[in-house]
């Protein structure tokens, strides 16, 4: 576990009402697009940054600010909260209508896999919102070092592995 992204996560997680909704009003921007956004998160992330060079850079610690304002699922370290595991969980069953819904969140999965960080902000706002529905948590420090390294072919060969994995039912107890 990376220390300086479990205290970014914590950071968040201390944020007031007011600041997180500031985050949501964010939605979809960049961080140089507003003083009062950029000003809420250079006060978290800064102070970390400059403890150490390990806490997550700057465009993924953005994107992570909005995902929690948007969708705060209470943290858990547990490798079995790790969003494409969680994710899976999720899928509707096989045999639902004939298959359809369950293909149809496989393919959304898949359109996570292919889509780079600069657009994978309102992809990963579904993947959450579908835990939310079902009243799970997430594993934010390891989702915050993923999309560390989201660009990594092997990044994103791990996640479908975990997916896949979890609907299959060939998981091993975490």
């Amino acid at each position: 576990m990376n220390v300086s992204t479990h205290d970014y996560i914590k950071e968040l997680s201390r944020l007031k009402p007011g600041d997180l909704g500031l985050l949501r009003t964010h939605a979809g921007q960049g961080l140089d697009e507003s003083v009062e956004g950029f000003d809420l998160f250079a006060g978290i992330w800064w102070p970390l940054r400059q403890k150490s060079a390990g806490a997550p850079q700057r465009e993924v610690a953005w994107l992570i600010a909005k995902l929690y304002a948007a969708v705060p699922l209470k943290h858990v370290d547990s490798e079995a909260s790790h969003l494409a595991r969680q994710l899976a969980r999720c899928a509707p069953a096989a045999y639902e209508n004939e298959g359809k819904p369950r293909l149809a969140f496989i393919r959304r999965f898949d359109r996570i896999l292919r889509t780079p960080l600069r657009q994978l902000e309102p992809e990963l706002c579904w993947a959450l919102n579908q835990l939310r529905e079902r009243g799970f948590k997430l594993d934010w420090v390891h989702l915050t070092d993923t999309l560390s390294h989201w660009e990594r072919q092997t990044t994103r060969y791990y996640w479908a592995t975990d997916f896949t994995s979890i609907l299959t039912g060939e998981h091993h107890a975490d």
